[in-house]
Protein backbone atom coordinates (compact mmCIF):
# COMPACT_ATOMS: atom_id res chain seq x y z
CA UNK A 1 0.00 0.00 0.00
CA UNK A 2 1.35 3.34 -0.56
CA UNK A 3 1.98 5.94 1.55
CA UNK A 4 -0.27 8.41 -0.60
CA UNK A 5 -3.04 5.69 -0.22
CA UNK A 6 -2.62 6.15 3.50
CA UNK A 7 -2.61 10.04 3.47
CA UNK A 8 -5.67 10.21 1.18
CA UNK A 9 -7.27 7.50 3.51
CA UNK A 10 -6.66 9.79 6.26
CA UNK A 11 -8.36 13.07 4.82
CA UNK A 12 -11.26 10.75 4.17
CA UNK A 13 -11.94 9.75 7.88
CA UNK A 14 -11.79 13.18 8.57
CA UNK A 15 -14.40 14.24 6.57
CA UNK A 16 -16.35 11.31 6.57
CA UNK A 17 -15.90 9.29 9.84
CA UNK A 18 -13.14 6.76 11.52
CA UNK A 19 -15.87 3.51 10.92
CA UNK A 20 -14.29 1.43 8.06
CA UNK A 21 -16.48 0.57 4.92
CA UNK A 22 -17.37 -2.61 3.94
CA UNK A 23 -17.33 -2.48 -0.08
CA UNK A 24 -16.32 -0.04 -2.72
CA UNK A 25 -18.39 0.24 -5.71
CA UNK A 26 -17.07 2.08 -9.42
CA UNK A 27 -20.46 3.76 -11.42
CA UNK A 28 -20.01 3.39 -15.46
CA UNK A 29 -21.44 5.50 -17.78
CA UNK A 30 -24.87 7.06 -16.86
CA UNK A 31 -25.42 5.47 -13.78
CA UNK A 32 -23.77 7.97 -11.39
CA UNK A 33 -27.25 8.46 -10.09
CA UNK A 34 -26.65 5.80 -7.60
CA UNK A 35 -24.51 7.34 -5.57
CA UNK A 36 -26.90 9.90 -4.53
CA UNK A 37 -28.86 7.41 -2.83
CA UNK A 38 -25.90 7.13 -0.32
CA UNK A 39 -26.83 8.52 3.46
CA UNK A 40 -23.07 10.35 3.23
CA UNK A 41 -20.19 12.79 2.28
CA UNK A 42 -19.46 13.59 -0.82
CA UNK A 43 -16.17 14.50 -1.69
CA UNK A 44 -14.91 15.39 -5.17
CA UNK A 45 -11.83 14.32 -6.41
CA UNK A 46 -10.31 17.69 -7.45
CA UNK A 47 -9.66 17.33 -3.36
CA UNK A 48 -7.93 14.50 -3.46
CA UNK A 49 -4.42 14.42 -4.52
CA UNK A 50 -3.25 12.38 -7.14
CA UNK A 51 -7.04 10.76 -7.72
CA UNK A 52 -8.31 10.25 -11.50
CA UNK A 53 -10.27 13.36 -12.99
CA UNK A 54 -12.74 10.95 -14.69
CA UNK A 55 -13.78 13.38 -17.44
CA UNK A 56 -15.81 11.12 -19.67
CA UNK A 57 -19.20 13.02 -20.02
CA UNK A 58 -21.85 10.42 -17.87
CA UNK A 59 -19.20 10.14 -14.73
CA UNK A 60 -19.71 12.70 -11.68
CA UNK A 61 -16.36 12.30 -10.10
CA UNK A 62 -16.94 12.36 -6.85
CA UNK A 63 -15.99 9.57 -3.47
CA UNK A 64 -19.18 9.34 -1.82
CA UNK A 65 -18.77 7.69 1.64
CA UNK A 66 -21.79 6.31 3.84
CA UNK A 67 -24.42 4.50 4.51
CA UNK A 68 -26.61 2.19 1.78
CA UNK A 69 -29.10 -0.74 3.01
CA UNK A 70 -27.42 -0.35 6.59
CA UNK A 71 -24.03 -1.42 5.18
CA UNK A 72 -20.91 1.29 5.21
CA UNK A 73 -19.94 1.87 1.38
CA UNK A 74 -17.34 3.76 -0.56
CA UNK A 75 -18.91 5.04 -4.07
CA UNK A 76 -16.84 6.12 -6.63
CA UNK A 77 -18.58 8.42 -9.21
CA UNK A 78 -16.21 7.75 -11.92
CA UNK A 79 -13.50 6.27 -13.41
CA UNK A 80 -10.22 6.83 -15.37
CA UNK A 81 -10.58 5.13 -18.39
CA UNK A 82 -7.10 3.40 -20.54
CA UNK A 83 -8.14 5.33 -23.50
CA UNK A 84 -8.24 8.67 -21.23
CA UNK A 85 -4.33 8.92 -20.88
CA UNK A 86 -3.05 5.80 -21.90
CA UNK A 87 -2.44 4.02 -18.50
CA UNK A 88 -4.23 0.57 -17.53
CA UNK A 89 -3.34 0.96 -13.84
CA UNK A 90 -5.21 5.02 -13.70
CA UNK A 91 -7.21 3.42 -10.97
CA UNK A 92 -4.39 1.54 -9.10
CA UNK A 93 -4.13 4.43 -6.02
CA UNK A 94 -8.59 4.78 -5.50
CA UNK A 95 -8.38 1.26 -4.66
CA UNK A 96 -5.48 1.18 -2.48
CA UNK A 97 -7.79 3.77 -0.76
CA UNK A 98 -10.45 1.48 -0.94
CA UNK A 99 -7.89 -1.07 0.88
CA UNK A 100 -6.83 1.57 3.06
CA UNK A 101 -10.55 2.06 4.23
CA UNK A 102 -11.16 -0.71 5.56
CA UNK A 103 -12.96 -2.21 2.64
CA UNK A 104 -13.01 -6.51 2.38
CA UNK A 105 -14.02 -6.42 -1.90
CA UNK A 106 -15.68 -3.84 -4.96
CA UNK A 107 -18.72 -3.92 -7.20
CA UNK A 108 -17.57 -2.70 -10.07
CA UNK A 109 -20.57 -1.76 -12.81
CA UNK A 110 -20.38 -0.42 -16.50
CA UNK A 111 -22.00 0.34 -19.59
CA UNK A 112 -22.06 -2.46 -21.97
CA UNK A 113 -23.03 -3.70 -25.67
CA UNK A 114 -24.73 -6.55 -25.96
CA UNK A 115 -23.68 -9.74 -28.24
CA UNK A 116 -26.75 -11.99 -27.21
CA UNK A 117 -30.37 -10.98 -29.06
CA UNK A 118 -31.52 -12.47 -25.73
CA UNK A 119 -29.97 -10.10 -23.61
CA UNK A 120 -31.41 -6.58 -25.23
CA UNK A 121 -30.58 -2.75 -24.39
CA UNK A 122 -32.33 -2.49 -20.83
CA UNK A 123 -30.80 -5.86 -19.56
CA UNK A 124 -28.09 -6.04 -16.54
CA UNK A 125 -25.28 -8.89 -17.04
CA UNK A 126 -23.21 -10.36 -13.92
CA UNK A 127 -20.14 -11.03 -14.68
CA UNK A 128 -18.70 -14.69 -14.85
CA UNK A 129 -15.68 -14.02 -16.42
CA UNK A 130 -13.77 -11.32 -18.83
CA UNK A 131 -11.44 -11.76 -22.11
CA UNK A 132 -9.37 -9.01 -21.92
CA UNK A 133 -9.03 -8.65 -25.78
CA UNK A 134 -6.74 -5.09 -25.39
CA UNK A 135 -4.02 -7.06 -24.01
CA UNK A 136 -3.04 -4.27 -21.89
CA UNK A 137 -2.12 -5.17 -18.43
CA UNK A 138 -2.22 -2.81 -15.11
CA UNK A 139 0.26 -4.56 -13.40
CA UNK A 140 2.66 -3.86 -15.94
CA UNK A 141 5.69 -2.55 -13.99
CA UNK A 142 4.82 -3.81 -10.84
CA UNK A 143 8.29 -5.02 -9.56
CA UNK A 144 7.47 -7.98 -6.64
CA UNK A 145 6.23 -11.05 -7.57
CA UNK A 146 2.60 -9.87 -6.60
CA UNK A 147 2.17 -9.34 -9.50
CA UNK A 148 1.57 -12.78 -10.89
CA UNK A 149 -1.89 -12.39 -10.08
CA UNK A 150 -4.24 -15.83 -10.65
CA UNK A 151 -7.74 -14.69 -12.22
CA UNK A 152 -9.03 -18.36 -12.11
CA UNK A 153 -12.08 -16.79 -9.91
CA UNK A 154 -11.35 -13.49 -9.90
CA UNK A 155 -15.09 -12.81 -9.91
CA UNK A 156 -16.03 -13.78 -6.48
CA UNK A 157 -18.28 -17.24 -6.36
CA UNK A 158 -20.04 -16.29 -3.01
CA UNK A 159 -20.56 -12.76 -4.20
CA UNK A 160 -21.91 -14.09 -7.53
CA UNK A 161 -24.39 -16.05 -5.78
CA UNK A 162 -25.77 -14.01 -3.31
CA UNK A 163 -26.15 -11.16 -6.38
CA UNK A 164 -28.12 -13.81 -8.32
CA UNK A 165 -30.32 -14.36 -4.97
CA UNK A 166 -30.78 -10.73 -4.52
CA UNK A 167 -31.68 -10.10 -8.63
CA UNK A 168 -34.71 -12.94 -7.02
CA UNK A 169 -35.90 -11.97 -4.21
CA UNK A 170 -36.02 -8.34 -6.14
CA UNK A 171 -37.98 -9.87 -9.20
CA UNK A 172 -35.17 -8.33 -11.17
CA UNK A 173 -33.60 -10.16 -14.50
CA UNK A 174 -30.17 -10.69 -14.10
CA UNK A 175 -28.11 -12.20 -17.15
CA UNK A 176 -25.28 -14.05 -16.40
CA UNK A 177 -21.71 -14.30 -19.20
CA UNK A 178 -18.36 -13.21 -20.24
CA UNK A 179 -17.70 -9.50 -20.74
CA UNK A 180 -14.50 -8.87 -23.45
CA UNK A 181 -12.91 -5.38 -22.96
CA UNK A 182 -11.71 -3.12 -26.04
CA UNK A 183 -8.85 -0.13 -24.88
CA UNK A 184 -11.91 2.46 -26.68
CA UNK A 185 -12.45 5.82 -27.54
CA UNK A 186 -13.90 4.08 -30.97
CA UNK A 187 -16.35 1.67 -30.31
CA UNK A 188 -15.64 -1.98 -32.37
CA UNK A 189 -16.05 -2.61 -35.50
CA UNK A 190 -18.84 -5.53 -36.48
CA UNK A 191 -15.84 -7.83 -37.24
CA UNK A 192 -14.22 -7.45 -34.16
CA UNK A 193 -17.54 -8.60 -32.85
CA UNK A 194 -18.04 -11.19 -34.62
CA UNK A 195 -14.41 -12.28 -33.72
CA UNK A 196 -15.32 -11.91 -29.85
CA UNK A 197 -18.59 -13.38 -30.35
CA UNK A 198 -16.68 -16.77 -31.50
CA UNK A 199 -14.47 -16.58 -28.53
CA UNK A 200 -17.12 -16.69 -26.01
CA UNK A 201 -18.20 -13.26 -24.79
CA UNK A 202 -21.49 -12.11 -24.19
CA UNK A 203 -21.08 -8.20 -23.40
CA UNK A 204 -18.20 -5.86 -24.98
CA UNK A 205 -16.95 -2.47 -23.10
CA UNK A 206 -14.00 -0.60 -22.67
CA UNK A 207 -13.63 -0.49 -18.71
CA UNK A 208 -14.12 -2.86 -15.81
CA UNK A 209 -11.10 -5.30 -16.33
CA UNK A 210 -8.13 -3.11 -15.49
CA UNK A 211 -9.88 -3.10 -11.97
CA UNK A 212 -10.86 -6.08 -11.27
CA UNK A 213 -6.76 -7.17 -12.03
CA UNK A 214 -5.86 -4.31 -10.18
CA UNK A 215 -8.39 -5.41 -7.27
CA UNK A 216 -7.00 -8.99 -6.58
CA UNK A 217 -3.88 -7.57 -7.18
CA UNK A 218 -4.83 -5.79 -3.86
CA UNK A 219 -6.38 -8.78 -2.00
CA UNK A 220 -10.23 -7.24 -2.32
CA UNK A 221 -13.09 -9.44 -3.40
CA UNK A 222 -14.31 -8.62 -6.99
CA UNK A 223 -17.96 -8.65 -8.87
CA UNK A 224 -18.88 -6.62 -11.44
CA UNK A 225 -22.47 -6.06 -13.30
CA UNK A 226 -23.00 -4.63 -16.72
CA UNK A 227 -25.88 -2.40 -17.86
CA UNK A 228 -26.58 -3.19 -21.53
CA UNK A 229 -26.94 -0.11 -23.20
CA UNK A 230 -27.07 -1.41 -27.30
CA UNK A 231 -26.74 -4.43 -29.18
CA UNK A 232 -22.68 -4.34 -30.01
CA UNK A 233 -21.74 -3.19 -33.94
CA UNK A 234 -23.83 -5.29 -36.55
CA UNK A 235 -26.58 -6.48 -34.10
CA UNK A 236 -29.14 -4.37 -34.52
CA UNK A 237 -29.92 -0.67 -36.22
CA UNK A 238 -28.99 1.31 -33.14
CA UNK A 239 -26.91 4.32 -33.64
CA UNK A 240 -24.30 3.57 -31.06
CA UNK A 241 -22.54 6.40 -29.57
CA UNK A 242 -21.88 7.70 -26.24
CA UNK A 243 -24.48 9.95 -26.35
CA UNK A 244 -26.92 6.59 -26.71
CA UNK A 245 -24.86 4.85 -24.28
CA UNK A 246 -26.12 8.01 -21.61
CA UNK A 247 -29.35 7.71 -22.82
CA UNK A 248 -30.04 4.26 -22.31
CA UNK A 249 -27.57 3.78 -19.02
CA UNK A 250 -30.52 4.73 -16.85
CA UNK A 251 -32.85 1.66 -17.88
CA UNK A 252 -30.27 -0.59 -16.69
CA UNK A 253 -29.32 1.32 -13.82
CA UNK A 254 -33.07 1.01 -11.92
CA UNK A 255 -32.34 -2.51 -11.87
CA UNK A 256 -28.88 -2.57 -10.90
CA UNK A 257 -30.15 -0.48 -7.57
CA UNK A 258 -32.81 -2.89 -7.05
CA UNK A 259 -30.19 -6.14 -7.25
CA UNK A 260 -27.29 -3.87 -5.18
CA UNK A 261 -30.45 -2.83 -2.29
CA UNK A 262 -31.15 -6.24 -1.91
CA UNK A 263 -27.28 -7.53 -1.81
CA UNK A 264 -26.49 -4.90 1.08
CA UNK A 265 -29.20 -5.85 2.89
CA UNK A 266 -28.98 -9.77 3.05
CA UNK A 267 -24.58 -9.08 3.45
Amino acid sequence: MSRAADDIAKFIRDRAGDAPVRLGLILGSGLGHLAEQVDGVAIDYDQLPDFPHAGVSGHSPKLVVGELEGQRIAVFGGRAHYYEKGDPAAMRLPLEVLKALGAEGLIATNAAGSLDPDMPTGSAMLLSDHINFSGLNPLIGEPTDARFVPMTDAYDPDWRAALKDAAARSDTALHDGVYAWYSGPSFETPAEIRAIRTLGADAVGMSTVPEVILARFLGLRVCAISAITNMAAGLSSERIGHDHTKKMAPLGAAKLEAILRAFLRAL
